[in-house]
């Protein structure tokens, strides 16, 4: 209502010139600006009004000196644009944010997590593998030194639960534990992917697949307590818009959800947790306590579980 037509009429274009559709506008919300107010998306809507708008003046320009030539050619009738989600692309070129729809498949070794940046919420995969080796954790993904103790800690607490998880006591001392935060061109801290990075560990470790339609935030402890954390209002709107509608949060946040807008929290499941051992029966899919009851295996040599879809099946 107000966007559109001010960059319209930034640039000399009329309603019979140019029209957005819903999809357009979606597109250029979901896949070229990702913020909590409005100016990128408004400098993107003045990009493609300019781009029409040169595209017009190029048209007459041409359509005048085939006039000049020819006395007897009709006056051009510019065709309207009509801006869907395939136009922005001819438009602005490819994405330039990826869709996270492809990743909601259940992973061996992938969680996804919520973060808060200064332009809003923001949607993050952090992923694990293992290897033979020695023994050595390592960490990457451009992080900062919050959110490397946040790994640390949440190794130290999967060892913890060796036996809980099926492990072996010794399990970290023939491995080398790779985590990884991808998009490593971007500076990430904080300690609200603490129960992310656990939940990637144990997934990894015991081959049971984390569930891809779940996002999740929180501080994790030595001990396993899952402790509050802020930007709750703008990680859950960061999930809703990647169409996420389930997600882990800590029970101390319950109180944060006064702040969220009443139709993202009707569309939405929010799991309050207190501890890990909550976060792990709701994202993991597969039977925890046979894990327990098992002889410990060695991690690389465990199968992987079934697909979330088949674990419900059966």
């Amino acid at each position: 209502r107000f966007l559109v037509p001010k960059q319209m009429k930034a640039t000399g274009l009329r309603p019979e010139h140019l029209e957005f559709q819903d999809p357009g506008l979606m597109s250029l919300i979901q896949n070229y600006t990702r913020e909590a107010g409005v100016r990128n998306l408004e400098r993107e809507i003045g990009n493609v009004c300019r781009k029409v708008a040169r595209q017009i003046v190029m048209a007459e320009s041409a359509a005048e000196a085939q006039r000049g030539r020819s006395r007897k050619s009709p006056p051009l009738v510019h065709p309207k644009v009509v801006v869907d989600a395939r136009k922005v692309g001819e438009l602005l070129g490819p994405p330039r944010y990826r869709d996270l729809g492809t990743e909601k498949k259940p992973e061996i070794g992938m969680a996804t997590g919520l973060a808060w940046t200064e332009v809003g919420g923001q949607v993050l995969t952090t992923e694990a593998t293992i290897m033979e080796g020695r023994g050595r954790l390592t960490i990457t993904g451009k992080l900062g030194d919050v959110m490397q103790e946040s790994a640390q800690a949440a190794m130290s607490f999967i060892r913890s639960r060796a036996a809980m998880l099926g492990l072996p006591r010794d399990f970290y001392r023939h491995l080398d534990i790779h985590v990884h935060v991808p998009e490593g061109a971007i500076p990430k801290d904080g300690p609200s992917a603490g129960i992310t990075i656990a939940t990637t560990l144990a997934s990894a470790l015991t081959r049971l697949p984390v569930r891809g339609d779940l996002a999740m935030t929180g501080e994790i402890t030595l001990r396993g307590r899952v402790l509050p954390i802020g930007g709750v209002k703008e990680k859950l709107l960061a999930a809703h818009r990647h169409g996420i509608f389930e997600v882990i949060l800590p029970r101390d946040n319950e109180k944060d959800l006064a702040d969220v807008p009443e139709n993202i929290r009707n569309e939405m499941k929010i799991h309050f947790v207190e501890n890990m051992d909550e976060v792990f029966r709701i994202a993991l899919a597969g039977d925890l306590e046979a894990l327990a009851a098992r002889p410990p295996a060695h991690p690389l040599e465990v199968q992987p579980e079934l697909p979330v879809e088949e674990n419900r099946a059966h």
